[in-house]
């Protein structure tokens, strides 16, 4: 009884982790990526909306490429990197959210 219950825990901790919103995955991407947590979570927001799952997963190999503090690349390093994915819609609503992000 007490290995189901256990099982029944760890099942269900795992199916919990699986289905952490797109929105969640862009904000730690961006924070992987070396960009701070606030402008991260505010740019998230936004690009949820305005990009594909597809554009988002693009952008979400931009953070496993190389793995950095949060904080530690500007607005403009990561707009650099961004381009390189050479998807100008990407690059748009990126460009876009940070500077309306900066501002808020």
């Amino acid at each position: 009884m007490k290995i189901s219950i256990v099982v029944l825990a760890l099942s269900m901790t795992a199916t919990l982790a699986a289905c952490a919103t797109p929105e969640t995955r862009v904000r730690n991407g961006l924070m992987s990526a070396g960009l701070s947590a606030p402008i991260s979570a505010c740019m998230a927001d936004r690009m949820v909306d305005r990009l594909s799952l597809g554009q988002l997963s693009k952008l979400n190999g931009l953070g496993k490429l190389g793995k950095r503090n949060a904080g530690d690349v500007t607005f403009k390093e990561f707009v650099k990197q961004t381009r390189s994915l050479q998807d100008p819609e990407i690059v748009g609503v990126v460009t876009s959210s940070g500077v309306i992000c900066a501002v808020k």
